[in-house]
């Protein structure tokens, strides 16, 4: 998918074109928004079903985070309706405002945060607590596609174009490790580097960038040792089944119970609070123990449609010369694809353990309102493209 720059000029692939024009010639993507619906009703269904046990413990009303689960979509779907009147000049105009108010809200985190299971991530307005780190995620997503748009030839020609954005990126690693939050970092790391790549980036610049950041990882990693542990623990969980592996190994029994079809819906063990975050960072895994590999597979195809989608949004807008749309819709798909792939290899061992929600479907307020938002700002993305090609082919016919 990488964008092919000949002559200047961004060459589509026309082959995933003509498939996106022959599948849906509307003014918006209706199969993009007809998954992310269905993704959002099996994400509400799963919530309701691996918090019931935590919510009758803790607050003696077993729909208490379905309620709440609710009210978030509810001000998810607000925040999708005003992000969808707005246009997407807007975000170009104001990335540097929308970057400044990101750093703020992690500054803000820092000293007014509070504390959970050791780490300073959310910060209480009223009844609600939002994670600082969601919106720094789109806020920088949105400022590293209008860098792109603004200083692209710098960024494919100049050493120091391609840095620029680095070292804002920097800047964010820091705030969020003091937190700590290496799991966001990671995500905003790896979306910058393969959307840098994608904008041009010479190979060995991606390369060295790539080295660098995985040398940075493990140094973080090996001087830490809560961190040290994760690591081992995923190598090996067995080896301290009560310990550090606790989490992992319930995951894993979670995933060998649910075999090919599941326990049925409703009938898992390890939600009964053996296995914790079970209805947030390890949702998957209740997934899976309930309606097996099968139910798994088809919420990932679904995710990975979404996905797949919002790459086809940013290939169009490039072929129409709409670079910061196109730009800014591969971040998005990159982004919801990683957090995806992390999420599911997190609770299945195949990466190490890491507190990440898993997109549209975990419970989490301020993940869920801003994975709401992404989900707009592609469609809004979509909707513009496509209205900008009727113009184009209503001015042809009128003149």
């Amino acid at each position: 998918m990488r964008a092919i720059l000949l002559g200047g000029r961004f060459n589509p692939l026309p082959r995933l074109d003509s498939w996106w024009q022959s599948k849906d010639q509307g003014n918006y993507d209706s199969v993009f928004l007809s998954v992310l619906l269905l993704v959002l009703a099996i994400g509400l269904v799963m919530v309701t079903s691996a918090s019931i046990p935590v919510a009758e413990r803790l607050y003696d009303n077993p729909l208490h985070f379905t309620y709440r689960h609710l009210v978030y979509l509810a001000l998810g779907l607000i925040a999708t309706y005003v992000v969808m009147r707005l246009p997407v000049s807007f975000w170009h105009n104001y990335n540097m405002q929308l970057l400044f108010f990101a750093l703020v809200l992690l500054l803000a985190v820092l000293i007014f945060g509070r504390n959970v299971n050791g780490s300073t991530r959310w910060l209480a307005v009223g009844p609600i607590n939002i994670q600082a780190a969601e919106p720094a995620k789109l806020f920088f997503f949105v400022y590293l596609a209008s860098y792109l748009v603004r200083r692209h030839e710098e960024v494919r020609e100049n050493l120091m174009g391609f840095i620029k954005p680095l070292i804002m990126l920097f800047v964010f690693a820091v705030l969020l490790l003091m937190q700590p939050d290496l799991g966001t970092v990671i995500v905003m790391f790896a979306t910058a580097v393969v959307l840098l790549f994608l904008a041009g980036a010479k190979l060995w610049q991606f390369i060295a960038l790539m080295l660098t950041g995985l040398a940075a990882v493990g140094v973080l990693i090996f001087y830490s040792e809560y961190r040290w542990r994760r690591v081992t623990a995923f190598l090996d969980p067995w080896a301290d089944p009560f310990g550090s592996g606790y989490q992992l190994t319930q995951s894993l029994m979670a995933f060998g119970r649910g075999g090919w079809f599941g326990q049925g819906l409703g009938n898992s063990i390890q939600k009964l609070e053996y296995l914790p975050e079970a209805h947030t960072d390890f949702i998957i895994a209740v997934i899976g123990e309930e309606t097996g590999f099968l139910g798994i597979a088809v919420l990932l195809i679904l995710l990975f449609l979404l996905v797949f989608r919002a790459l086809m949004m940013g290939n169009r807008a490039l072929q129409k010369g709409m670079s910061f749309h196109g730009f800014l819709a591969y971040a998005l798909a990159i982004w919801i694809g990683f957090q995806t792939a992390v999420n599911a290899g997190m609770a299945s061992g195949m990466l190490p353990t890491k507190g990440m929600t898993l997109p549209f479907v975990s419970y989490g307020g301020s993940s869920l309102i801003i994975m709401l938002m992404a989900a707009a700002l592609l469609l809004r993305i979509d909707f513009e493209v496509r209205m900008q090609g009727k113009q184009a082919v209503s001015g042809g016919k009128h003149d």
